[in-house]
């Protein structure tokens, strides 16, 4: 039997994040492991007029694939995927990996490799508006649910309480936060052992209520690129193509990142910054706005929504933020605020501790 659930976090996606239209193609991908999700999606699809197209992963192909793939075969463009998007009018990413650590052991220099060959249809797929609509979301696995140190069952309410909201309500709050910062120039974020500032660009806070992401639950923007200085110490780690980097340490000047450490996979975090001239400068400012979001998972689509917290990624800035920043990586990493930080806006402080001011 099908959980009630489940259908309604497909209709949620389907009418409201998506308002997907009778006649569009749209393309569903995920693993095996979020089959409960496809199905119901493939379902509201169909009923809606539109033509579901499949893009079905076993989970052991990344594994596989890196492990195998030559040196040419890295460097090869998937032309025919990317003939299809550009026919494709909705784009629905589910990610529901079995093994959140596969490629730990893998060559990061290959990985940065083969992310750079694969840029244009990751770049095709987020700026692509008015041609492609795209939402990326998550279904429970027992992996994220070890990683979030959950039972499967605690992780599913999690996941699908951070989903079933009132997301007409919540956008309003939003909005009025986002128009509230866009009045600013500069910000600057004071917390443990961080002490970081950076200009905006006139309008460029962006505010996510649950279209491109779902859940939605943030404000961002892209800062000027070269006026990002000072230094910041993350509180959760990161986790990128399945390694996780700890208690994270970067210092700023001129917008580059001058300094980063790591206690753990520090060389894999330097890799990632050494991808191209971009990926040391920010190309975003997020702050977590998703009132069902109150824990760190592991999982990046909950964790930059995470009340109290703001985030930082290094690499691309969007093109609805003006994309000052250009990179073939666009990677978040989380700073909790809750305790002693403080958001500041053009010298006012408008967050404290996590409570809004303004």
């Amino acid at each position: 039997m099908v959980d009630k659930r489940v259908e309604k976090f497909a209709d949620i996606l389907v009418d409201y994040s998506m308002k997907v239209k009778k006649g569009e193609y749209v393309k569903i991908k995920g693993t095996t492991e979020a089959k409960p999700l496809i199905l119901e999606l493939y379902k509201a699809v169909l009923k809606k007029g539109a033509y579901p197209l499949l893009d079905i992963e076993f989970p052991e192909l990344n594994y596989i694939y890196y492990k195998n793939a030559s040196e040419e075969q890295i460097s090869k463009f998937p032309q025919l995927r990317m003939d299809e998007l550009k026919k494709v009018q909705v784009y629905f990413s589910i990610n529901s990996p079995s093994n959140t650590r596969d490629l730990t052991n893998i060559n990061p220099n290959i990985i940065s490799s083969r992310n750079k060959v694969m840029r244009p249809i990751g770049d095709y797929i987020v700026n692509g508006r008015p041609n492609i609509r795209r939402c990326t979301t998550c279904y429970p696995t027992k992996a994220l649910a070890q990683d979030a140190e959950m039972s499967i069952q605690e992780f599913e309410d999690f996941v699908f309480n951070s989903v079933i909201q009132d997301w007409e309500k919540l956008k309003k709050k939003f909005c009025y936060l986002r128009d509230q910062l866009n009045k600013g120039k500069k910000v600057r974020i004071i917390g443990e052992d961080t002490d970081i500032e950076m200009e905006i660009y006139n309008k460029s806070f962006v505010a996510d209520y649950g279209e491109e992401n779902m859940p939605g639950g943030e404000i961002f923007c892209a800062p000027v690129t070269k006026s990002v200085k000072g230094h910041i110490r993350f509180t959760y780690p990161a986790i990128k193509s399945g390694v996780e980097v700890t208690n994270i340490y970067a210092e700023f000047k001129d917008g580059r990142c001058i300094k980063a450490k790591a206690d753990k996979n520090e060389k894999f975090l330097n890799s990632m910054l050494d991808t191209d001239k971009g990926s040391r400068y920010i190309g975003e400012l997020g702050i977590g706005m998703n009132p069902r979001v109150n824990r760190f998972t592991k999982e990046l689509l909950f964790d930059e929504k995470k009340m109290f917290s703001i985030h930082l990624a290094f690499g691309m800035a969007y093109k609805e933020c003006g994309q000052p920043n250009d990179s073939a990586i666009h990677w978040d990493i989380v700073k909790d605020l809750k305790k002693g930080g403080e958001i500041i806006l053009d010298e006012k402080v408008i967050q404290k501790n996590g409570k809004w001011l303004i």
